[in-house]
């Protein structure tokens, strides 16, 4: 079993008037030689959101990207002429594919907003973008398939518990597992893992998470990839 454990602490951070982000993986401002990635996983930003502050519109292409709201509002509008709000307890997937333009923003005037933007590099290039945006249902106690049609062999599971509860979780052929911690504690790979520490698992037939009471996991399923591919 190979692992690549990334404590929150030791994340990229970058800290603006309107925004406080932390760098899972290199990215903007962050880079780090060691940490480009992990397989097909390219990108998670730990984002915080000012009232009233956001993204201009901005350009992307072939990338698979996840935003995963945590607290507040996020208003999203793109290219495709796709305008709304996601809160806490839905989940948005864009396919950039040959290229769209998209801004968000926080409407509130008071609140901030907390989310995870997640980004894939596509199993095929220059496909036509799409956008789905669904709420998740997220029984306690186990993890939950979030079935996102990602243009990629990949996959995302999340887990929230209210008791101590041991879950394995196999692994595909060519395939690691990166577990995230979104809050509370879990033990996996061999490490006990806290808020936002994060740990990439690979070359294993599979992995066992231990959930205390109160955790909350986001595991990727992702393809390893060659060299090569990236």
């Amino acid at each position: 079993m190979n692992t690549v454990l990334i404590r929150a602490q030791t994340r990229g951070h970058v800290q603006f008037d309107w925004l406080d982000t932390w760098h899972t993986f290199s990215f903007s401002h962050y880079y780090d030689p060691e940490r480009m990635g992990f397989g097909a996983l390219r990108v998670i930003n730990d984002d915080t959101i000012a009232p009233g502050a956001g993204f201009d519109e901005h350009f992307h292409e072939n990338m698979e990207i996840v935003t995963i709201p945590l607290s507040g509002t996020l208003e999203h509008k793109d290219s495709l002429g796709n305008k709304g709000q996601i809160t806490a307890g839905e989940i948005q997937y864009m396919s950039a594919g040959h290229g769209i333009l998209h801004a968000e923003y926080n409407p509130s005037k008071t609140e901030p907003v907390s989310l995870f933007q997640i980004w894939i590099i596509p199993e095929a290039r220059n496909l036509k973008p799409a956008y789905v945006q669904t709420r998740i249902e997220t029984p306690a106690n186990r993890f939950t398939d979030l079935k996102l049609p990602l243009r990629q062999k990949a996959a995302f599971w999340l887990g929230r518990f209210d008791r101590e509860t041991e879950t394995r979780l196999d692994l595909r052929p060519g395939h690691g597992l990166f577990v995230m911690m979104i809050e509370g504690e879990a033990e996996a790979g061999h490490e006990m893992l806290g808020r936002r520490d994060a740990i990439g698992v690979w070359n294993t037939d599979a992995v066992t998470i231990r959930a205390k009471a109160g955790a909350s996991v986001l595991v990727i399923d992702i393809p390893m990839l060659n060299e090569a591919e990236t």
